[in-house]
């Protein structure tokens, strides 16, 4: 499945929050990625975690709302079904590296696609 990489919420959220402290890096990161046919991947709980991440620390579910909106209309970003194999591969990633469950999907996306997984968060790389 070349062509593809597996991109986590941090980033995602970094690219749809203005404010954002890594905002500019992050839109120039996946524009450069784009310009190079590089689509996106990221486990279906992706909508969960923008939104919570969103609306959550700003209190404006609204943003939240207009954000998942926009990775749902994406046509460049494929979400990923979280059935029962990448639940297993999810919980083994959690067990054997001390990770969050919510970081364990998109490690396991990373692994059963052999993909790479860009990340801003220290925990995942």
């Amino acid at each position: 499945m070349s062509g593809y990489i597996v991109v986590d919420a941090s980033l995602w959220v970094a690219r749809l929050v203005a404010n954002d402290v890594f905002h500019t890096r992050s839109r120039a990161w996946m524009e450069a990625q784009r310009a190079a046919g590089i689509r996106f991947i990221a486990p279906a709980l992706l909508l969960v975690e923008v939104a919570a991440a969103i609306s959550r620390p700003t209190g404006n579910p609204a943003l939240a709302r207009r954000a998942v909106g926009t990775l749902q209309s994406l046509a460049d970003l494929r979400l990923v079904e979280m059935d029962r194999r990448l639940v297993q591969t999810a919980t083994q990633v959690a067990t054997d590296l001390g990770v969050r469950g919510a970081d364990a999907f998109y490690i396991a996306v990373a692994r059963q696609l052999n993909l790479p997984l860009a990340t801003l968060d220290v925990d995942q790389r």
